[in-house]
């Protein structure tokens, strides 16, 4: 079986601490990406950094985060073909359980993130824009640009996306239970992992909803 493609390593996307969770499969990307809904957006502003919850979407290599036209990073990206861009470093995280030692200072998480660094720039052509509206609608999800009324052209004027190509990235992962020292063992403390896990409600319709309208099928597959 041939084997999938991967991100270069770089100076920014190698750990200083526990290398062998790191991993720059495309694939374990994409996934990660891809089951998220919030990323956190990072950029210097005036000499001080910044982090900004938003959402994204994914097409291909490329992420697509949302913003509006008068945010600070959006303006700061710029959208003339000239433009520098802005360099950012994007980051996603799922929690997936509670890692509890013997000792406190064992105590950690089972995670999978996904780091992402480069240079944003403020998406200006129409046609692309458009797509990843789409693209940042379907990702919360699917199905649902299609089933919904698309932006006008003053929901546009006022909206504004990022383009950030995936090129130096790297995922981290952990797995499995605590790591507690062989003289803690015998401590009466209990010790393993607490899974986390999302999960999703029943749909409840907005106060306005024609009863006539029936929950569509992809609310009822998740």
């Amino acid at each position: 079986m041939a084997e999938g493609k991967s991100f270069a390593a770089t100076e920014r996307t190698v750990p200083t601490r526990a290398r062998e969770r790191a991993s720059y499969d495309e694939a374990t990307v994409h996934a990660i990406l891809d089951e998220g809904y919030v990323c956190h957006l990072g950029f210097v502003r005036d000499g001080a950094p910044v982090v900004l919850p938003t959402l994204y979407g994914r097409v291909g290599d490329r992420l697509y985060v949302h913003g509006s036209t008068g945010s600070r990073p959006l303006r700061m990206a710029g959208g003339r073909s000239a433009d520098p861009g802005l360099a950012v470093c994007v980051t996603v995280t799922h929690v997936d359980g509670l890692v509890l030692a013997r000792s406190a200072f064992h105590h950690s998480i089972n995670y999978r993130s996904v780091v992402v660094h480069g240079t944003a720039h403020q998406v200006t052509d129409e046609d692309e824009k458009k797509s990843a509206l789409d693209a940042l609608v379907d990702h919360v999800l699917p199905g649902r640009s299609a089933d919904s009324r698309p932006a006008n052209a003053k929901e546009l004027a006022a909206t504004a996306v990022l383009r950030l190509d995936l090129r130096e990235v790297s995922a981290k992962v952990r797995t499995g239970g605590p790591n507690d020292e062989p003289e803690d063992i015998s401590l009466p403390h209990w010790s393993g992992v607490l899974p986390v896990a999302a999960a999703y409600g029943a749909p409840i319709p907005a106060d306005d909803l024609a009863p006539t309208i029936a929950a569509p099928d992809y609310l009822s597959a998740r």
